[in-house]
């Protein structure tokens, strides 16, 4: 799993407005599509001739779900939860559960598919209730990860970026429910 922080991105990508702040290029989308290419091929050897059920953790992680998903080529199915614990700029250190996993998942090999991981309060809460369900395995993969923010003990699987402790948009992150549709991860300009 990487652990160096990301650093800002050199590609010829201007600075960018969601709503009242700005945002600087940070990581671009070919760097992203290779970390995804990365963990795909990762996830395809672990899980050789086992089904996988992936949960996507909504909305942050509808592109990074759909560009891992096509480089994988086992038997799987994926579902989707949506939880939130963002209000603009700042983790509220409360998750709401806004709808939940339409089927059990005992005796099924999980992995849960997280836009971004910081504090590790949302997928703490999400590991343990799938937990309780007894599945035969429960790994985390996440599009970009904070370790200095970290502060829980459930394994982070995989990590296809490590980031510093900056507020991100793009790629299906967002600032208030904007800067989504952007190819590329941004940092908000300091």
């Amino acid at each position: 799993m990487p652990t160096t922080p990301q650093t800002p991105c050199s590609s010829s990508a201007k600075p960018i407005q969601v709503k009242d702040l700005t945002f600087v290029p940070y990581v671009s989308e070919s760097e992203l599509l290779e970390a995804i290419d990365r963990i795909a091929q990762q996830i395809n050897t672990e899980y050789q001739g086992k089904e996988v059920l992936f949960v996507g953790v909504l909305n942050g992680v509808f592109m990074f779900s759909s560009d891992l998903l096509k480089r994988i080529d086992l038997n799987c199915q994926i579902n989707f939860v949506k939880l939130s614990s963002y209000d603009g700029t700042q983790s509220t250190e409360k998750v709401k559960q806004l709808f939940g996993l339409s089927e059990s998942v005992e005796g099924k090999h999980v992995i849960l598919i997280e836009d971004i991981v910081d504090t590790g309060i949302t997928i703490e809460g999400l590991y343990n209730d799938l937990m309780k369900q007894n599945p035969a395995s429960l790994e985390i993969c996440t599009l970009l990860f904070k370790p200095d923010k970290y502060t829980k003990i459930v394994p982070i699987r995989y990590v296809a970026k490590s980031v510093a402790n900056e507020f991100v948009v793009g790629y299906g992150l967002d600032y208030d429910g904007y800067g989504r549709n952007f190819p590329m991860i941004y940092q908000l300009q300091s």
